[in-house]
């Protein structure tokens, strides 16, 4: 069986088993040397339910609660000018950004079932008027796609091609 007792300085309660009745040891609480009391003394058992802890309060009642109440003085630099950079990136060579690598690199894809107007098949004007306007200079790869779509009038998965441009723009 354990002895239990609170400590005679902070009154933490403490279980320890019968055998050290007597001895001395540390509270673990407040750090200061007591003495077990002896088994008579006190009241022996298994330790006490702890009764549940109080309920939450609700999010409207921060503002009456000990956290509300502390205040908090924090210094927050002010600048008339913009922060400097703490990385700076290398500017490009000048040779660079004339052949256009300032630019973004885009995709675009064209489908060739999206090309298809009143029963013809328009997809190789598509990509040469699309090839144009980007300019032979600002492509960096074309590739040609596959892909599965569900036909609706047939009610079948259809295969398709199309094409995919990887551009600078």
């Amino acid at each position: 069986m354990d002895i239990v007792f609170n400590c005679p300085n902070c009154e933490q309660e403490l279980a320890v088993d019968q055998s050290g009745a007597g001895s001395q040891i540390e509270c673990p609480a407040c750090g200061e040397s007591i003495t077990i009391p002896a088994a008579g003394k006190v009241t022996t058992g298994p330790l006490p339910v702890a009764p549940p802890p109080p309920p939450t309060p609700a999010p409207s009642s921060i503002n009456t609660s000990a956290a509300a109440k502390v205040e908090m003085h924090l210094k927050v630099p002010v600048r008339d000018k913009p922060a400097e950079p703490l990385i700076g990136k290398p500017k490009p060579p000048l040779e660079v950004v004339q052949k256009g690598a300032g630019k973004k690199i885009r995709i675009h894809t064209i489908r060739r079932a999206s090309c298809i107007e009143s029963g013809h098949d328009k997809f190789d004007e598509k990509v040469s008027d699309f090839l144009q306007i980007v300019g032979e200079g600002s492509i960096v790869s074309i590739h040609t796609i596959n892909y599965e779509q569900f036909d609706v009038g047939v009610q079948k998965i259809m295969t398709d091609y199309g094409i995919l441009i990887v551009y600078r723009g």
